[in-house]
């Protein structure tokens, strides 16, 4: 299969696990969204009728109007038919894709819009900010220090480094996240304890506001995932060491430096293209703990919020969101290992 045919097949596998999650998500909240939509329908409603100069001979008549405007309203939003119609589901999938995300229930952005659209567009920059920034930094360490310790296997370098990876998986990010804050926020008060910055995003410095409120975060995020990469990059290169190619470039005379930085590493590329790119899409899955213990006002602290208030439509917005990015990270992986591999391209 050409390179062409298996970008083709890509997008369409990837359109149609799209397409088959926010079905998912819409049948299973579909019921409770009716249910809050018509009950917003009633205040809304309600609320006109007491605001309003509308006279009513009697309560009879008020409620009678009052039941008449929700019927007719309910219809008009298709709230009379069934939730799982298929029709009004695949209109939902659509509208969703579409980016027709309607509006919230509690939450408004910075610049005071209640459009779903607006609220996680105004978000994803700063997840992306965050954990894109993280990948980087835990990528550079760890393709350094893992190729630094393969080529020093069964060295205290090399048992340190496996004990670091251990160490590092072992707890829970937002455990080292809380101990980081009590220990950077409350005992040496050098960075703030809430990663939300205090300034408004109109002010000139917001930017450099934002970067530092996110410095406590990131840091924590590189001292949790370091060690893992650097065993993942150490175990990759020592594989590729042993192979035969390695062995007659060393009988040839090429130094040892140079076979594992030019050599070997470049040989691991592919895997490593590959892990980078599972560990950023799957870091995006991780970032409603992290978001949500140092406060950073991204799509995973957004997230953890609409759960707590039961906000549906930007639950089902950032599952679209959030499916989204992630698709389209694994696409460019596979692009890249394309690249980088040429038995992809032949296969």
């Amino acid at each position: 299969m050409g390179l062409g045919k298996t970008l083709l097949f890509r997008s369409i596998n990837m359109f149609l696990v799209l397409f088959s999650t926010i079905l998912i998500t819409v049948i299973l909240l579909g019921p409770t969204l009716d249910k809050l939509l018509v009950d917003a329908v009633r205040n809304q409603v309600i609320d006109e009728v007491n605001q309003g100069t509308l006279k009513f001979q009697n309560p009879e008549e008020r409620s009678s109007y009052i039941n008449n405007q929700i019927q007719f309203r309910s219809k008009t939003l298709g709230l009379d038919q069934d939730s799982f119609n298929p029709s009004k589901l695949i209109h939902r999938v659509v509208s969703v894709m579409t980016l027709d995300l309607g509006k919230s229930h509690f939450f408004t952005s910075d610049f005071g819009s209640s459009n779903v659209r607006d609220i996680i567009i105004e978000k994803v920059p700063k997840t992306l900010l965050l954990f894109t920034t993280a990948t980087i930094l835990v990528t550079i360490i760890g393709i350094f220090l893992g190729a630094y310790v393969a080529g020093k296997e069964g060295s205290w370098w090399d048992k340190f480094n496996s004990l670091i990876a251990i160490f590092s998986n072992s707890f829970p990010s937002w455990w080292v996240a809380m101990i980081m804050i009590l220990v950077f926020a409350f005992t040496l008060h050098i960075f703030p304890a809430r990663a939300t910055p205090l300034s408004s995003p109109s002010d000139p410095n917001y930017i450099f506001d934002l970067l530092y409120h996110m410095t406590l975060p990131l840091i924590t995020l590189v001292i949790v995932s370091f060690g893992s990469w650097a065993y993942i990059v150490r175990y990759f290169l020592i594989n590729i060491l042993n192979e035969d190619f390695i062995y007659a470039k060393r009988t040839m005379g090429i130094s040892k430096r140079k076979i594992l930085y030019s050599h070997a590493l470049r040989n691991a590329g592919p895997p490593v293209a590959t892990a980078v790119g599972l560990g950023l899409a799957s870091s995006f899955g991780g970032s409603i703990i992290t978001e949500a213990v140092f406060d950073w006002p991204g799509m995973g602290k957004l997230f953890y919020d609409a759960i707590g208030l039961l906000d549906i439509p930007i639950i089902i917005g950032l599952t679209y969101v959030g499916t989204l990015i992630f698709l389209v990270t694994i696409f460019i992986t596979d692009i890249a290992y394309s690249l980088l591999d040429p038995r992809v391209k032949g296969s």
